[in-house]
């Protein structure tokens, strides 16, 4: 096969016989709003996760806003801060502003792509209500030391894992570490449902108010909910204050990020094939981290520690000093050979207008800002396998042969 007749797409989705029949199933009843299958979907997910509750939301972002607007149940207040890493996709830091709250940025460690922990406590002050780290490109984060610093300081801890499904810290999946964990379930993920996202924790207390704050704040929130599910009589319906309707009683501040049956459905497919997938991404992952090595000094990838268990998400590649040629450059001659790039996001209080409004200043994050300007990843996914690695990894070999002429 030569060069240019290879394709190495990013992501892809998988879509399973028997969602498809739950499809038909769900089109047929007409039943297509939230029901059995998102109780079902989150079911086997917390089964998954090892944890008690899991509930599903519209999307990763969403995942992000509820978990931490279920905080103002316990005394947070608005523009209270949340201490977030500087480099990550962007929904990390409009999560934080959608829920109420004021983003406060912390530079990350150039090895992990993740939150510097010695650099947390200097960004505490009176108003921080909790830490959310990051499980960048599915590497772990360091959960031991700021679990240890939040503790210290009174602080929720909540696991931003949009892209760290399949991944492990000291045993414990990723995003069962903390207060709670949000995950995305978009397209390019290992579980997913088209759209969508979901909470796991083991605070039932918690679960309660993320499902009535993905119904506008509805009193309304039994972990399986009889109104969602049938047209059944529920005896808690007409409970409120003076026999109202609780579907109309409102406790807090809602959002409207339910999932909806169709989504669950192509979840629960996922969920059917999740071991074979994460195998296959994760062999594909590893064995193109392990061929890395030739590439330094010019380029330079993330590794698996001791004691940790990297998600399977993508292969994060971030130019080094003293290369002679650009991320541009990189990215384009892979695109011109058919391999797909992403850049790995930015640096969010410098590189992102839309949080100008914070006055965080360039040169503030020097190292987000630089994974920012010199970062990219390449997809890993269960359609490709070592027959694309290895071309990719030709590919990257070539151009770097090239620009040594």
């Amino acid at each position: 096969m030569t060069k240019r007749e290879m394709k190495v797409p990013f992501g892809t989705v998988s879509i399973t016989d028997s969602s498809k029949e739950m499809v038909k199933e769900i089109l047929e009843t007409k039943r297509l709003s939230s029901g059995k299958y998102v109780n079902l979907f989150e079911e086997r997910f917390a089964r998954l996760m090892g944890v008690k509750e899991a509930v599903a939301v519209s999307s990763g972002t969403d995942a992000d806003i509820l978990a931490l607007a279920v905080l103002h149940d316990y005394g947070a207040k608005r523009d209270d801060e949340i201490i977030v890493p500087a480099l990550s996709f962007v929904s990390t830091g409009h999560a934080v502003i959608h829920a109420g709250f004021r983003p406060v940025f912390v530079d990350v460690c150039r090895d992990t792509l993740n939150i510097d922990p010695s650099l947390i406590e200097d960004a505490i002050t009176d108003k921080t209500r909790a830490i959310m780290p990051v499980h960048l490109m599915g590497k772990p984060a360091p959960m031991d030391a700021v679990n240890k610093i939040a503790k210290k300081h009174g602080l929720y801890v909540i696991e931003d894992a949009a892209e760290a499904h399949g991944g492990a810290y000291k045993g414990k999946p990723l995003g069962t570490l903390s207060d709670m964990g949000a995950f995305s379930l978009y397209v390019a993920h290992i579980i997913t449902t088209a759209e969508g996202g979901i909470v796991v924790t083991d605070n039932e207390e918690f679960a309660e108010i993320l499902r009535s704050l993905r119904s506008h704040g509805r009193a309304c929130k039994c972990k399986e909910c009889t109104i969602n599910t049938s047209s059944a009589y529920c005896k808690k319906r007409f409970g409120g204050g003076m026999g109202d309707d609780i579907r109309f009683i409102f406790e807090r501040i809602g959002y409207s990020s339910k999932m909806n049956e169709i989504e669950a459905a192509i979840g629960l497919g996922n969920m059917e094939i999740y071991d074979q997938i994460v195998a296959k991404r994760r062999s594909n992952l590893v064995y193109a981290l392990d061929h890395f090595t030739p590439f330094k000094p010019f380029l330079k990838t993330i590794t698996e520690e001791a004691g940790e268990k990297i998600g399977p998400h993508a292969i994060p590649i971030i130019i080094q000093e003293g290369a002679s040629f650009s991320r541009n450059d990189l990215a384009g001659y892979l695109e011109e050979n058919g391999i797909e790039t992403r850049t790995i996001f930015s640096s969010m209080p410098t590189q992102c207008d839309g949080f100008s409004y914070l006055g965080y200043k360039p040169g503030q994050f020097p190292v987000a800002e630089y994974i920012g300007k010199n970062g990219l990843h390449v997809g890993v996914h269960q359609d490709l396998g070592i027959e694309e690695m290895d071309y990719v990894l030709a590919t990257i070999k070539a151009f770097l042969e090239a620009c040594q002429r």
